[in-house]
């Protein structure tokens, strides 16, 4: 008798929600909306993350032979070239986040060491540009000599990141029902109404960045006794869990924060002064800030180890040979591509150095950031176009779960996700913590051009690189 563990639906749930949603996502958005974020979650859930989810869902179920990643949907749907483009835009959309993962990294550290802000005013662009490269060095050494702690310390950061948000929510409604005032004060329905002008549109790119990554769990469809019945179950779960804390999160934010004056580095410190607002108004001082650092530090390292670690392997090792120089193939002793950590590390370097020349640290962390809003969302785009290309085929892709049965309106649900994906990555180019007669605008405008040309163009040079060296040993 075949010995089959299964995985269960709430279990799954749990994997998606850690991939998808933490507390600075949503310190992010607040800043970006204020409390009319509430209602734009609201709206996305309901009309993008469900269906998103489910079509991951059956992408997983369809491809599990071939791991279920995205550039082998892309693959097995629309050829090999397609699916390397995919491949590499993927690992290019993932080095602003890696850089942004450092970043958080050495704020935490600076928090948990100073108790305050004080290394935003005192530490200069350049020493914050080097420790976090600094970073990025000890954690590729580390992925040569950490296996299995890795995944222990990736499910603790993300238990004790959920448990805080949690406790976050919990907490102001404790203050609340002992009389706190609500910084944001007088509510009106104008208050939970988004104000619909460029710069709301300029966000939406980093609001789907925060809901994304479902996709991650797409291979363990096929592990779950009851597909068809269950993995709808998980998505629900993941939208109830990630709607609660949104829109409950987001609230929670305004009783803190008056949504009309908001600091300026609330996107980088803005956690902790939260949960340093909670501590001492429950009585425990600083230790509720303490407590997130902590919890943060770990959610950071194992997101960042094991981010250095999936996005090189899959684009080094998924790829093959025809379109990857073979210096890049090349694997150590412990069978880990090294020169492809190197070339991630050298290409964050050099983020990192365009970074130096914004007139602040902070206008770094906001700048990464929102770099993520933009590449991020682009490649997203990939999982729609994965999805319809299978509902265009459904005869020749089989999968045990199927969303919506009607293949006609699976295809046209999808068309509406990757037409909404691919316009807020477009208007997440225009710059959104500055303002638009300033020289910084311009500059950030110009370098959220060029950094995703500057990392396209040189997935488009791989190929041909790899080309001359297989035309030049032929030629022995």
């Amino acid at each position: 008798m075949k010995n089959t563990k299964y995985i269960s639906w709430p279990v799954l749930g749990l994997m998606a929600f850690v991939n998808v949603i933490g507390f600075d996502d949503i310190i992010y958005n607040f800043k970006n909306q204020g409390l009319g974020v509430i209602t734009t979650w609201v709206f996305l859930f309901a009309l993008y993350v469900i269906p998103y989810g489910l079509m991951v869902g059956q992408l997983g179920s369809t491809f599990s032979k071939s791991g279920g990643g995205l550039s082998s949907w892309v693959r097995e749907t629309s050829g090999d070239t397609l699916g390397y483009l995919t491949a590499w835009t993927y690992w290019a959309a993932s080095i602003p986040y890696v850089v942004d993962t450092a970043n958080s990294v050495v704020v935490a550290f600076g928090w948990l060491i100073n108790g305050s802000n004080a290394m935003e005013q005192h530490m200069s662009n350049a020493m914050f540009a080097l420790l976090t490269f600094l970073v990025f060095i000890i954690f590729i050494f580390l992925q040569n000599h950490i296996k299995n702690s890795l995944q222990v310390l990736n499910a603790l950061g993300g238990g004790a990141m959920f448990i805080m948000t949690v406790l976050f929510v919990v907490l102001t409604v404790v203050n609340l029902t002992h009389g706190e005032h609500i910084a944001s004060a007088p509510l009106h329905v104008s208050t939970f109404t988004p104000k619909i002008d460029l710069h709301f549109f300029s966000t939406l790119g980093l609001l789907i960045y925060a809901t994304s990554g479902s996709e991650l769990v797409a291979p363990y469809v096929t592990r779950m006794r009851h597909p068809k019945r269950d993995f709808p179950k998980s998505i629900i779960m993941l939208t109830v869990m990630a709607g609660f804390l949104t829109i409950f999160g987001s609230f929670s934010l305004g009783v803190f924060f008056n949504d009309h004056h908001l600091p300026a580095d609330l996107k980088m410190n803005g956690s902790y002064y939260a949960f340093d607002f909670v501590g001492r108004h429950i009585g425990l001082g600083h230790s509720m800030m303490f407590l997130f650092s902590i919890a943060q530090l770990l959610y950071m390292f194992a997101l960042l180890a094991l981010l250095l670690d999936a996005m090189t392997r899959m684009l080094i090792l998924d790829t093959g040979k025809r379109f990857m120089p073979k210096q890049l193939l090349k694997l150590n002793q412990n069978g880990r591509p090294i020169n492809g950590y190197l070339l991630t590390s050298g290409l964050s370097g050099g983020i990192l150095l365009m970074g130096v020349f914004l007139p602040d640290m902070n206008e770094i962390f906001n700048w990464l950031l929102n770099l993520n809003g933009i590449v991020s969302p682009y490649v997203t785009c990939w999982i729609f176009f994965a999805f319809m290309q299978v509902r265009k085929n459904s005869q020749k892709f089989h999968s045990d779960y199927v969303f919506i049965k009607n293949d006609r309106t699976a295809y046209l649900v999808a068309l509406w996700c990757f037409i909404i994906t691919f316009v807020a990555a477009t208007f997440g180019i225009l710059p959104q913590d500055v303002s638009p007669s300033s020289f910084t605008y311009w500059q950030e405008l110009v370098m959220n051009i060029v950094t995703p040309g500057i990392l396209l163009a040189l997935g488009l040079i791989m190929p041909s690189i790899a080309r001359a060296q297989r035309k030049k040993e032929t030629q022995k």
